[in-house]
C-alpha cells in the first residue's frame, strides 16, 4: 500500500450495491455511498489519480463522479484491460502502483495487471481468490471509502488532508 499512487474502481458492485431501481419509464437508479464519495474527493485532492472504468453507462453516475473531482471517467467501456492500459500510457503510471477495485468476472482479466487488485466482501469467488486486499465492507456500502482510508493512513495522508479543513 505505500506505492499506490492511483485508484481505478468498476462501479456496478462496487460503488453501487449491485441493485437497480426500474422506474415505471424504465430508467435505471442506483444507490451511491456518501462516504465513499467523500474519500474519493479526499483522495483527487490529495494528490492520487482517480479512475472509473465500467461497462455500465448512467450519466447520472457520470454527474456525481464529476461533482467529486474525478476527471477520468470511462463507462460503456466494452474492454476493461484495453481502457486501463491506455489510461496507465497517458497519464505514465506504473501498473505496480495501481490499486484496482472490482467484484466480478468483467474485472478479472484488468485486476491481474495491477499492484493491487481489492474487491468489496461481498465480490464473486473467482474475484476473492486474486484479489491482494478484500474489504470488510460490501459494494455501494462503503468498500470504496475502505481502501482509499487504508492507503491514505499507510501513507499518513489520511488525517493530514483534513487538517484545517472543517464542514
Amino acid at each position: 500500500m505505500n506505492t499506490i499512487t492511483t485508484f481505478v474502481f468498476d462501479v456496478d458492485g462496487v460503488l453501487t450495491d449491485s441493485s437497480v431501481l426500474v422506474t415505471n419509464e424504465g430508467e435505471i437508479l442506483r444507490t451511491m455511498n456518501i462516504r465513499d464519495g467523500y474519500a474519493m474527493k479526499a483522495a483527487v485532492e490529495s494528490g492520487y489519480n482517480v479512475c472509473i472504468i465500467s461497462g455500465g453507462s448512467n450519466e447520472g453516475v457520470r454527474v456525481r463522479l464529476r461533482n467529486l473531482g474525478i476527471t477520468d471517467i470511462h463507462l460503456g467501456t466494452p474492454d476493461k484491460v484495453e481502457t486501463f492500459k491506455e489510461y496507465t500510457a497517458v497519464y505514465q503510471i506504473n501498473p505496480e502502483q495501481v490499486l484496482y477495485m472490482g467484484d466480478d468476472i468483467p474485472d478479472y482479466h484488468v485486476m491481474q495487471l495491477v499492484g493491487l487488485p481489492s474487491c468489496p466482501q461481498d465480490a464473486s469467488p473467482e474475484i476473492k481468490a486474486i484479489s491482494g486486499y478484500i474489504s470488510h465492507k460490501n459494494g455501494g456500502k462503503g468498500a470504496a471509502r475502505d481502501v482509499i482510508e487504508q492507503v491514505m493512513k499507510v501513507q499518513g495522508k489520511w488525517m493530514a488532508h483534513f487538517d484545517g479543513k472543517h464542514d
